[in-house]
């Protein structure tokens, strides 16, 4: 069985996290309003981040697809996630986008920490 893009792009930004020593605590967080794609901890902040893949820049890049409703929508899931996490609640938090572009066999990454400052 082979995984979509979506989990493709999820699981090569995970390794990448991890590499940079973040530390994995949960993926693919759903509420009724939205998903976050992955939830981490990098030393005591709680890092939600959002990931997106685009093979090419025709219509927008992976950058322009995280517009303000899609940033809203992370926000509001994000919280919910504070509400039913409550040992999340004593951590800074912090939003960072993961963003992947070009070939799968070749693909540019690039991580913005702080992304929705």
């Amino acid at each position: 069985m082979s995984i979509s893009r979506g989990q493709w792009a999820e699981n090569l930004a995970h390794i990448f996290l991890c590499e940079q020593g973040l530390q994995a605590v949960e993926r693919n967080f759903r509420s009724k309003r939205g998903e976050i794609d992955l939830v981490m901890l990098d030393h005591d902040i709680l890092v939600f981040v959002e990931v997106r893949y685009r093979k090419n820049q025709c219509y927008g890049g992976s950058l322009e697809s995280i517009n303000a409703r899609k940033q809203q929508r992370i926000l509001i899931t994000a919280d919910y996630y504070l509400y039913s996490h409550r040992w999340a609640q004593q951590h800074a938090c912090r939003f960072d986008v993961v963003l992947l572009s070009g070939a799968i066999d070749n693909p540019q990454l690039q991580w913005i920490m702080d992304a929705f400052r």
